[in-house]
């Protein structure tokens, strides 16, 4: 190799380098990617994301697309199977969180513990476009996600576009105190704090112990998010939807103080459930009323 080969090797290394780092700051700097990054560092505060527990999605507006198209990959990566398909997301652009990664260093780094996806046109396969340095991919809870994006973008007319999922230690310590079924661990939230049920009316699904990050927790999941904003996974944790990251975390958090004080109630009476004072069902129905919400009656006496 002559001297002016060696300089044009030299050039388009540094070249590359600085590309990919103007690349990855643009897109960072993306208020979509700012409240992205916040969320992760507030469920990790929290103590909801030990080791590289948990994981966060968003299916991105067209517009935020655009602005991110000039720093995609020249080359995406290779088309992956999810074994799960949707049909109301194909072609659609996914920002997740990576499997293995940390909840904690997203502030730190998004593009190397973040990154882009895109939908194929059979809605069935990704592809990275941007982010997850290093040979990263996907959390491996992205059917999950994916089958459950659907469905909530079917039921809110488009509406949601996060997915949350947390491990907080409360609604884990409940899902080994009270049966599982939709109905009782509702119930529980519901009555152990007022603002619960304003944050989930209609409820929380409630799926047994499953294998996590396969097709079959994926459709379980999906199935019950027809009705419900949130999932309880039992000894797991908790799947949460909403418009925007503010409303996801918020409902996460509600979830899990509701938790917290039903389990603190049980602690000062002895391990009963049978308390001295507790929050009628006409309470429920009367809380939901005066904010105009419908309140899931199947849960209700």
């Amino acid at each position: 190799m002559d001297f002016a080969d060696s300089a044009q090797e030299l050039f388009d290394k540094g070249y590359a380098a600085v590309k990919g780092a103007v690349a990855g700051q643009a897109v960072e700097r993306q208020p979509f990617m700012v409240g992205f990054a916040r969320l992760c560092n507030d469920g990790w505060l929290q103590g909801w994301h030990e080791r590289n527990g948990g994981n966060l999605t968003y299916r991105m507006a067209d517009e935020e697309v655009r602005a991110c198209k000039p720093f995609f990959l020249d080359e995406p990566g290779r088309w992956t199977a999810m074994g799960v398909q949707a049909d109301n997301l194909r072609g659609a652009f996914f920002v997740a969180t990576g499997a293995g990664r940390y909840m904690r260093n997203v502030q730190l780094s998004p593009s190397r513990n973040v990154g882009i996806v895109e939908i194929n046109d059979a809605g069935d396969a990704w592809r990275l476009v941007w982010g997850l340095e290093g040979g990263g991919r996907p959390t491996s809870e992205f059917p999950s996600h994916f089958m459950a994006h659907s469905v909530r973008m079917k039921a809110t007319g488009g509406a949601s576009r996060v997915l949350y999922h947390a491990h907080p230690d409360n609604v884990i310590a409940l899902t080994k105190v009270v049966p599982l079924d939709a109905r009782s661990i509702t119930r529980a939230l519901w009555k152990a704090t007022t603002e619960c049920v304003m944050a989930l009316p209609m409820g929380v699904g409630v799926v047994p112990c499953m294998v996590p990050g396969g097709p079959e927790i994926a459709r379980e999941t999906s199935e019950l998010m027809k009705a419900h904003d949130a999932v309880v996974w039992a000894q797991h944790g908790v799947f949460c939807s909403g418009p925007d990251f503010d409303s996801a975390f918020g409902l996460m958090h509600s979830i899990e103080k509701a938790a917290h004080i039903h389990g603190l109630a049980l602690m000062m009476n002895g391990g009963s459930g049978d308390f001295a004072n507790t929050i009628s069902d006409d309470d429920l129905r009367a809380i939901a009323q005066s904010l105009g919400l419908s309140i899931n009656e199947a849960f209700l006496d």
